[in-house]
């Protein structure tokens, strides 16, 4: 039996290993007496070449201007080719060009910036240049244009480095328990979403997940309402305290990086304040087609990416009293993502190399995979799911709802599983 009780199909360790719904597996399952023993960081670092973790000023600012130039481009062609003046008949040919030719440039340019929000990522974890104090200044910049407050998010994005699949400390996308999910004795469902996934169907339900991931997750992330841990800086329980990363006195920060999390808050007021006397002068309509639409965009892929390149059906979710940093690490998750991968800077598909070395720059990414993909698959240890990125989304979605407990290798479980109230009373 593979994880979570799947079967799992294959001839030779080095193959892709799938269950018996022909879906990926990965190939370690730390429950089977028989699981490789993990490498230390270094003994991993070692097969790297150490080129790889040379950062450069020329090449990352190369990458910020070809990113500047393609949304530039984006915005001509739209500018040329747009008008935000809505058509008199919304029933006509000219209405439908006019949805489908905002549509189609919000998806585009929040496609490229994400591209944005992907390097001033790099400049939070100081793989941009070798320079933090340049780092900082390109990485706030960047990311209060699409309205992340910086200093903020990086704090807590390297606290999920740090605590990567951990049930307890994790940060982004941490996994609820049944009981947070409204069950009761495991098969009960007495509220919660487990009520609200009998009441609408597995479908209906997958697509809310989607939905809610892509659309509002990472707004209620940053207010702290969705997907953070359940420890404050301090390590102790939150006992229902919101942790937001806008407030430098939220339990999410401890006192010394305060007056940065106040500098980020005061950025995206700013930009709030900025975009208000722009509709002002402007309309609230064009400020929506011209930034609202690529901003949506632009959140639903970088949430769509924490999303996928750690949860999986078959990836093991770590109690306290298992977790180690190797083990949180080595959970992560490559996925093919095909022309994205040169519009986001091929965050995930070499996202396992940048969990364990995220000081590395992203140009380098490619050879330190393919030499981490050398040393750990022949061990059993590198997951690579060649699932097409939309296909897993739905995947995850329609599996990745809830582990049993917050202790021990837990595994995500789906409602889908559960019966139905009514199937209980029958019985």
């Amino acid at each position: 039996m593979g994880k979570g009780g799947q079967s799992v199909q294959t001839s030779s360790r080095n193959e892709i290993k799938t269950g018996k719904d022909g879906h990926w597996v990965s190939p370690y399952n730390p429950l089977d007496p028989k699981a490789p023993k993990l490498p230390s960081k270094g003994e991993i670092k070692a097969v790297i070449p150490k080129e790889c973790f040379e950062r450069s000023y020329l090449h990352s600012m190369y990458f910020v201007a070809r990113d500047t130039v393609m949304a530039a481009g984006c915005v001509y062609i739209a500018h040329q080719t747009l008008s935000t003046d809505v058509p008199a008949d919304l029933a006509s040919v000219d209405a439908l060009k006019w949805f489908l030719g905002w549509n189609t440039y919000a998806f585009w340019m929040g496609c490229i910036l994400t591209g944005h929000w992907v390097l001033a990522h790099e400049c939070g974890h100081g793989a941009f240049s070798p320079s933090q104090t340049f780092n900082d200044f390109w990485g706030f910049i960047m990311h209060q244009a699409v309205l992340v407050p910086y200093f903020a998010w990086q704090y807590t994005h390297a606290k999920h480095h740090r605590r990567t699949n951990n049930t307890m400390d994790g940060e982004s996308h941490v996994p609820n328990t049944k009981e947070e999910m409204g069950l009761k004795n495991g098969v009960e469902r007495h509220g919660g979403y487990a009520a609200i996934h009998e009441a609408i169907g597995d479908g209906p339900f997958a697509m809310l997940q989607v939905i809610a991931h892509l659309v509002i997750g990472w707004p209620l992330y940053l207010l702290g309402l969705a997907s953070t841990g359940r420890l404050g800086n301090d390590g102790k329980p939150l006992d229902g305290d919101i942790i937001d990363h806008y407030r430098p006195w939220s339990k999410m920060f401890p006192a010394k990086v305060r007056a940065k999390i106040a500098l980020s808050s005061i950025g995206v007021i700013a930009s709030w304040v900025g975009l208000y006397f722009v509709a002002q002068e402007y309309g609230v309509l064009p400020v929506t087609l011209w930034y609202m639409g690529p901003l949506l965009w632009n959140q639903a892929w970088l949430v769509l990416y924490t999303w996928l390149q750690h949860n999986d059906p078959s990836v093991p979710q770590y109690g306290p009293d298992e977790w180690t940093w190797v083990k949180g690490a080595l959970s992560t998750i490559d996925r093919p993502y095909g022309i994205f991968d040169f519009f986001h800077h091929k965050i995930g598909s070499t996202h396992v190399a940048h969990h364990l070395f995220h000081e590395m720059p992203f140009y380098k990414a490619d050879v330190a995979t393919a030499a981490i993909k050398a040393y750990l698959e022949p061990k059993g240890l590198y997951n690579y799911d060649p699932t097409p990125w939309y296909k897993a989304m739905w995947r995850v979605a329609k599996t990745c709802h809830y582990i049993d407990e917050l202790n021990g290798i837990q595994y995500y479980k789906s409602l889908e599983d559960i019966p139905m109230s009514k199937d209980l009373k029958k019985d």
